[in-house]
């Protein structure tokens, strides 16, 4: 390129393509290997006595220390790994489904059954998640399954707010218009012309979703009432090692940066889609 020319467009925008999206990919993609293969890379048993010192201090045997009983901490972070995030992955996805699919069918059917489902979705919101899952745990006991599906019904509603407000207005577009002129039934208009044009805010919301259902199931792990003994997750790892934060503050502090590192890259992620779509508006 000559001396004075002004750059490709393409290079401007390799130029100007966040790095954090990047990052954030390779924290995300870190922590779901780990989630698939965490228990078969882990040196030792998820409740293996490995050692008679509790609270160890780190060492090469022992890469995070031990934890009040004497097991190692990495294997407990790596077998823990499956049920904080596999766990709130999916109960992301149960409530980002039927959040979507709501919205679809309320924005494209209106009337009485819009306002129905929007007055109950309205009704459920307004419960806070925390009490929500605090009564549901009360009422039937704790289990992976109850976990999993509080999460979900908890998060739904939020879900389907934002799948509504984009799908009514994409139901206004020409081509959607042009659709229902061609008779084409109300399925094919909600999943092939409007749902491929809603992905973007769809897929930013799933990503803030499955932080706060992390964050919601961590808290509850941490208050006892999420996943049980002998099983464990990253947040009862903290609440089970949290006297020991004086004298083995590894025990604690390791799930907490894994909750903390996983959260912040998918908050990279979503950053990053922003700022693609504002490149895109830009040129």
């Amino acid at each position: 390129m000559a001396f004075g020319d002004k750059p490709s467009k393409v290079v401007r925008r390799r130029a100007k393509r966040p790095i954090s999206g990047a990052l954030g990919l390779l924290i995300v993609g870190f922590w779901l290997l780990m989630a698939l293969a965490g228990p078969w890379l882990a040196p030792h048993g998820a409740n293996a006595l490995v050692s008679f010192e509790v609270f160890g201090p780190i060492s090469l045997e022992y890469p995070l220390g031990t934890d009040f009983l004497g097991r190692d901490i990495l294997s407990r972070l790596l077998h823990g790994a499956p049920y904080t995030i596999g766990v709130a992955l999916a109960a992301t996805i149960l409530a980002c489904l039927f959040g979507v699919v709501l919205g679809l069918v309320a924005a494209a059917s209106g009337g009485w059954l819009d306002a129905a489902i929007s007055r109950t979705q309205d009704a459920l919101i307004a419960i806070p998640n925390k009490i929500f899952a605090l009564i549901m745990v009360a009422s039937f006991g704790s289990s992976v399954p109850l976990l999993l599906v509080m999460a979900a019904f908890a998060y739904m509603p939020g879900s389907y707010r934002i799948a509504r407000a984009v799908a009514v207005n994409v139901m206004t577009m020409d081509f959607v218009q042009v659709a229902r002129a061609r008779g084409e039934a109300m399925p094919y208009i909600m999943f092939i012309e409007v749902l491929p044009n809603m992905l973007r805010p769809v897929l930013t919301d799933f990503g803030l979703r499955f932080v706060y259902v992390v964050l919601l199931l961590s808290a509850m792990s941490f208050l006892g009432l999420g996943v049980q003994p002998p099983d464990a997750d990253w947040g009862s790892l903290v609440r089970e090692n949290i006297q020991g934060l004086g004298e083995g503050a590894s025990a604690v502090l390791a799930p907490a940066i894994a909750i903390a590192t996983l959260t912040v890259g998918v908050n990279l992620i979503i950053d990053s889609f922003g700022a693609r779509a504002k490149r895109e508006m830009e040129n």
